[in-house]
């Protein structure tokens, strides 16, 4: 690197060092809340693994991820004011220190979690490489998050790919207070050659060198090289966090960090390249300066008005008629729920070049076939993936946050948690934690069912799960035409959705809707006309209500049947002008009983529509246990049209 580059790159470490002191010590007095994790002696991987990145280029970054956002160019006025939690920060103080973003110059987002930005960062990647653009992704992560799933998903796919993404790793050899050492047994050379993916050492104390090195491995990547994995090897300052005394850590390697100081080392390769002192005590105070002005901006900046603590959860709903149920034409044969769900999705893929498909085996047709034929119709818009459902969630995450329109499957429903992550703290909270600056318009395709014997593991209704997420929204449809309606509507939908499928409709039959039906979220439906008890179901259960319903029927006793169909947002209105014609509710869904959806639809009766009850709400679904193996456990673990029968005449007895 030659002095005028140089100069340019102490200019930025000298700004990422007197911010990083600034910020300690506004932290330590009071003025910057929460979590902090400064990023003192690792200016020069910020600096360097940014110097020859472009504007539209992006990152993700970590909790410790300050140095990262001033060096992609975020202003340090708003984001010193987001650390103060101000309606000026970059995330209209809904982010903080851990989660710094700026989506409009390429800042994906600083992470609380470990490890969470690769899986984003690949979709990032997927988004590029769709568009056939030559811009790149770059990674930053600790070397604590190689242990992690998300890590060796990420290079897998990465690699499998050959995605243009840099996995840029600041091993500073601490995993919080732990070594690395007594952490990681492989090398991180070795890690790399695992995944087939080119691997570069660099000194990350030396900015020249960084910048020097990443300078090849970005040309490399433009040029469809695919994805490297850098190491920087450098040095943390402070502890984990403000305030950690590092008791962990002895004066040798503490004098080791003053001796290798990224700003001491560039100051006297400057000196000898022929720049003076002076000039660079200018550029030291041009930086104080810069410091001083974002400190004034943000103390002067409003905090964000309490009244609209709420915003930015979900982005706005498009408005959609509900478009009535067609029956079917004469002569023409119906179709089954499986056929319904592969017309839906490829409807969508023929309307919008920016919906895509991802999951396991979705090329060949996924498990259940949903998926059939659409490779060979739209190539590379279906995209088979690995068995790695962080990755999956990652790539729907990130490539939603790039601007296109993903539809990732999760094979079962039941495997929520080895990705709950992605779902939970990234697509649900990102809009929320960027202030309104992502949109993330994303949808999760999901099955799930009860009654064929398929165990403990592949039996699971989980909607309560999801539901507890604010951001998300939760469909769960029963018939043919909510399945069409509803999945089209929720891939034009500019929030994360998922939606859930029931395994056993798939061979159900109904008319195959036209290509402009749609179904709005949020709204419920009246499947059947009542007067003397509101019975609310959803999903496969609806059927086993509809069934108790006719039986009643011949007693005397018009139940009224709601199909739920959206339970988030779920459609309080339609329900509570039905308690108050019936004045009884009893809700019936496939899930455990406990704690689930149909306790809040409870608590919506004796709240809201207290006034109407004439007797206690009931609700009726499986036992409080996993869902049994043996034929006979399993009937008697679940819920049935019987079990429904003898619910509604307990509760019309009272």
């Amino acid at each position: 690197m030659d002095r005028g580059p140089l100069l340019d790159a102490y200019r930025q470490m000298s700004v990422i060092r007197q911010m990083e002191e600034r910020i300690s010590t506004l932290y330590r007095d009071g003025d910057v809340p929460g979590f902090v994790h400064t990023s003192l002696g690792q200016e020069a991987c910020a600096v360097g693994a940014l110097f020859h990145a472009r504007r539209s280029d992006i990152i993700t970054s970590t909790h410790r991820g300050h140095g990262h956002v001033l060096a992609k160019g975020l202003e340090p006025r708003r984001m010193l004011a987001e650390l103060m939690g101000k309606e000026t920060g970059s995330c209209r103080g809904r982010g903080g220190s851990m989660h710094v973003a700026d989506p409009s110059i390429g800042i994906f987002g600083a992470n609380g979690i470990v490890g969470a930005g690769m899986p984003i960062a690949l979709g990032a990647a997927h988004a590029i490489a769709a568009r056939k653009q030559d811009d790149v992704v770059v990674a930053f992560f600790g070397d604590g998050a190689v242990a992690t799933g998300a890590f060796h998903e990420s290079l897998n796919v990465a690699s499998l790919r050959g995605l243009p993404i840099v996995f840029f790793c600041e091993n500073n050899r601490y995993s919080e207070f732990s070594r690395s050492v007594d952490q990681h047994p492989v090398p991180m050379e070795q890690r790399a050659l695992g995944y087939g993916v080119p691997f570069v050492s660099l000194s990350g104390n030396r900015v020249d060198e960084v910048a020097d090195g990443m300078a090849d491995v970005l040309d490399k990547v433009r040029a469809g090289g695919g994805p490297f994995l850098v190491e920087a090897l450098t040095l943390r300052v402070h502890g984990h966090y403000e305030g950690d005394q590092q008791k962990y850590r002895d004066q040798a390697e503490l004098d080791e960090v003053a001796a290798t100081d990224p700003l001491i080392t560039a100051r006297a390769k400057l000196l000898e390249l022929g720049a003076i002192e002076g000039e660079l005590d200018d550029l030291d105070r041009q930086a104080a300066a810069v410091i001083a002005d974002a400190e004034s901006f943000a103390r002067n900046s409003a905090v964000p008005d309490p009244a609209g603590a709420g915003e930015y959860v979900y982005a706005p709903r498009h408005t959609v008629a509900d478009t009535p149920i067609t029956a079917p034409a004469q002569g023409e044969k119906p179709s089954s729920g499986s056929r319904i769900l592969r017309k839906a999705l490829r409807d969508a893929l023929a309307d919008d070049p920016s919906v895509f498909l991802a999951g396991i085996d979705v090329a060949g047709g996924n498990v259940f076939g949903i998926t059939r034929g659409l490779s060979q119709e739209f190539g590379d818009r279906v995209l088979d993936t690995p068995i790695a459902e962080t990755a999956i969630m990652g790539i729907g995450v990130g490539a939603a946050m790039a601007g296109l329109r993903p539809v990732v499957e999760l094979m079962y429903l039941d495997f929520l948690g080895v990705c709950f992550d992605q779902i939970l703290n990234q697509a649900a909270k990102l809009r929320f934690m960027t202030g309104g600056a992502v949109t993330v318009p994303l949808v999760i395709r999901t099955q799930f069912g009860s009654g064929h014997s398929s165990g403990s593991q592949h039996s699971q209704s989980l909607e309560v799960l999801l539901a507890h997420v604010p951001g998300l929204t939760v469909v769960m449809p029963s018939s043919g035409s909510d399945m069409y309606g509803l999945l089209r509507t929720a891939i034009e939908d500019d929030n994360p959705v998922v939606f859930i499928e029931n395994r056993l409709l798939y061979e159900k039959k109904w008319a195959m809707p036209p290509t402009d039906h749609r179904v709005p979220l949020g709204k419920a439906r009246i499947v059947r006309p009542g007067r003397d008890v509101t019975l609310v179901s959803w999903s496969r259960m609806l059927y086993d209500a509809l069934d108790a319903a006719e039986t009643l029927r011949a007693e005397g006793v018009e139940v009224e049947v709601i199909d739920l169909r959206t339970i988030v947002p779920f459609d309080r209105e339609t329900i509570l002008r039905s308690l108050a014609r019936t004045n009884r509710l009893v809700i019936a869904h496939e899930a455990v009983v406990d704690f689930g959806v149909g306790a809040e639809l409870a608590a919506l009766a004796v709240g809201s529509g207290f006034w109407s009850l004439d007797a206690p709400v009931a609700r009726v679904g499986a036992a409080y246990s996993p869902a049994p193996y043996a034929p006979n456990l399993e009937q008697q673990w679940r819920a049935g049209p019987a079990d429904i029968v003898r619910t509604i005449r307990e509760v019309l007895a009272q």
